[in-house]
């Protein structure tokens, strides 16, 4: 795996794999025993990140849900097959503090098994769904490492009413007591405050240019990489709308949606862009990861 040169840092683009119906914002109107009935769009989607990539000669770390694993096991395949790193975004995108510890560790051990299983490959890293692991799940890092992770990009430094820590670190560390490296999510400092520079419904409602001269800050004034992160359903505006959700959840979920993919190919080509196991190699090299675990009863 090649890390390119670059003048500036190289950035880790990421991509959290899920379907459209399965988000937190929805979560409350879509309950988890009608999924299996609802059509799926996220092989379609993730079929079109994966022409995104080819053609700008990129790769990217894919966070899969081992549900959606379980039920699109070609899809994961290709994913592999094109170059991109596989890793964990939990089996069944609950939050971590709805889980608590021991329903945390069987989660993460039964998807990373799925993931391995199907896509024939080591599976170092874990994303938080909905960004949900923070100073309420302090045991969330050693159980990370205890089951074979070597990094988690699961924390977002920011103020947020369904996630977050404003004062949490904002660039890679070891959690105390751990070897696991955390990967927080970019943030640029204004005004004593930490702001989203990372992808998701802000890159959507903000000016393009307004994240370019963010990420471009982050790059150029404090010498870092920034993780950016979507999901395939941000790329399709023709997905069926959810009846019952609120305002407010329709409002960040619907947002822009016609206009990510041209904004996606503009990011593309404006920065560097690598796996997140290549943009941090120099510190996931120095970590050894915890023996492979049996799975977890479900």
């Amino acid at each position: 795996m090649a890390i390119r040169p670059a003048l500036t840092p190289c950035n880790a683009l990421t991509v959290d794999v899920e379907d459209y119906f399965q988000v937190q914002a929805f979560a409350g109107v879509v309950p988890r025993s009608d999924w299996d009935s609802i059509a799926p769009r996220v092989d379609a989607n993730v079929d079109r990140i994966l022409e995104k990539f080819d053609r700008a000669g990129v790769h990217g770390t894919f966070f899969t849900l081992g549900w959606v694993a379980e039920r699109r096991p070609a899809m994961v395949r290709r994913i592999v097959a094109a170059g991109h790193e596989l890793a964990s975004h939990g089996y069944g995108h609950a939050l971590i503090n709805t889980l608590g510890e021991a329903g945390f560790r069987a989660d993460i051990s039964r998807a990373r098994a799925v993931l391995q299983d199907i896509g024939g490959v080591a599976v170092p890293g874990y994303r938080a769904p909905t960004f949900s692991l923070g100073p309420h799940t302090p045991w969330a890092h050693a159980v990370l490492e205890e089951e074979g992770f070597l990094y988690s990009s699961s924390t977002f430094p920011i103020r947020h009413d369904l996630y977050g820590d404003p004062d949490g670190e904002r660039f890679p560390y070891r959690p105390a007591g751990t070897s696991l490296w955390e990967i927080p999510l970019t943030t640029i400092r204004l005004g004593g405050r930490n702001l989203p520079c990372a992808g998701g419904g802000y890159f959507r409602l903000l000016p393009y240019r307004v994240f370019r001269m963010g990420l471009r800050r982050i790059n150029r004034e404090e010498r870092r990489s920034g993780i950016f992160y979507f999901h395939p359903w941000e790329i399709d505006p023709g997905q069926p709308r959810i009846r019952g959700a609120s305002r407010m959840a329709r409002f960040r979920h619907y947002l822009n949606l016609a206009a990510m993919s041209g904004r996606l190919d503009a990011l593309l080509r404006d920065f560097d862009w690598d796996r997140i196991d290549a943009v941090f190699a120099d510190l996931l090299t120095t970590t050894t990861p915890a023996p492979l675990r049996e799975p977890a009863p479900a």
